[in-house]
């Protein structure tokens, strides 16, 4: 069985969204159980379920709470109660659509970065014009990163794809730049580069080169490398971008007569169109980096995409995630190391 310890309290709609979620993925996974973490009261309309058994916590961490507050005042929050399931060894992963900056802070206290990391990522998917998805970190959780960062990021990021597509070829790695040639781009990204290619030629990492923005939604790399703050920035600008152009085909198709008879012809294409572009179905990002599985949904989550964060939070779990990370950890340990020593020597 693959336990999530789910925080029911947290995002912008709270057990509302959370427990209809967890309701419809305990119908669809027969081999899981869930810890559902919230206050006592948030469960008075729960049914009780042979595999869901509530966890009492008796504050929230709220979307506006500074990262102090969350870490150091509430103690008993559902979001670190959550958290401190996969510490015990109750849970196999922890899911949260809670204060994004808080998760990151409470997860790294309670669980601590593995050996040969410096700092944990938030990694999650973008769909591609190819009908799959590109894996970009960071995303947030590290504004400014060293290159040796960028290094220990490609390394998580290929754990990542490799063990939730497995048996398929190495993943791709490409670095975020502002051109395709090696000599673009800041000293940071040029340095990166230079580590990056290290890597690959010592077989680390299928490393393909420098990739731009549109290179994200075209398909060419599995993975794709840059900081948080240039992360974070794409994944809002995508999302924005999704919900203009699906909403943009649905007013244009209301217009006329000859629009929606337009509409009715087109409506298995469109509808396909509109599933893929569909941002609810990447939803769930994946904390690396840490001594434990941690997942982070998107704070305005329906039920949808919430219940889409604990299908990738299981799948994380049921093939060995955190395993395959460590392994790959220590597999580049000497080009990690060497990269440190580096940067300090600097």
């Amino acid at each position: 069985m693959i336990t999530l310890a789910v925080d029911c309290m947290g995002g912008d709609h709270g057990p509302r969204v959370t427990l209809e979620a967890c309701r419809k993925f305990l119908a669809t996974h027969a081999d899981a159980r869930l810890l559902l973490v919230g206050k006592p009261e948030a469960f008075s309309a729960w049914p009780a379920h042979p595999r869901a058994s509530v966890v009492a916590a008796s504050e929230v961490v709220t979307m506006d709470d500074a990262i102090e507050v969350a870490l150091r005042k509430k103690k008993d929050s559902s979001m670190r109660v959550a958290i401190q399931q996969v510490k015990d060894g109750k849970a196999d992963v922890a899911v949260s659509a809670g204060n994004t900056g808080a998760l990151m802070a409470i997860a790294r206290y309670l669980l601590k970065t593995l050996d040969g990391i410096d700092r944990p990522a938030i990694a999650t998917q973008m769909p591609h014009e190819k009908g799959g998805a590109t894996t970009v970190l960071d995303l947030g959780a590290n504004v400014d990163c060293q290159p040796e960062h960028l290094l220990q990021f490609a390394v998580m990021g290929a754990a990542l794809v490799s063990a939730l597509q497995p048996g398929g070829q190495e993943p791709r790695v490409g670095l975020l730049n502002i051109g395709e040639e090696a000599i673009k781009g800041n000293e940071v990204i040029k340095r990166t580069g230079e580590l990056l290619r290290s890597a690959g030629q010592a077989g680390a990492l299928n490393f393909y080169g420098n990739v731009e923005g549109n290179d994200i939604y075209k398909g060419t790399v599995d993975i794709v490398v840059c900081d948080g703050f240039v992360g974070n920035v794409a994944l809002k600008a995508s999302e924005g971008v999704a919900a203009m152009i699906v909403g943009g085909l649905k007013r244009e198709f209301k217009r006329t007569i000859f629009t929606k008879i337009a509409a009715i012809i087109a409506y298995p294409v469109l509808k396909a169109l509109m599933s893929r572009m569909d941002h609810r179905r990447y939803n769930g990002a994946a904390l690396l980096g840490l001594r434990g599985l941690v997942f982070k949904s998107h704070g305005s989550a329906d039920a949808q995409a919430y219940e889409h964060a604990l299908n990738r939070a299981y799948d994380a779990a049921r093939n060995q995630l955190l395993d395959k990370v460590r392994g790959r950890i220590v597999a580049a340990a000497p080009l990690l190391a060497a990269a440190t020593t580096s940067a300090l020597a600097a």
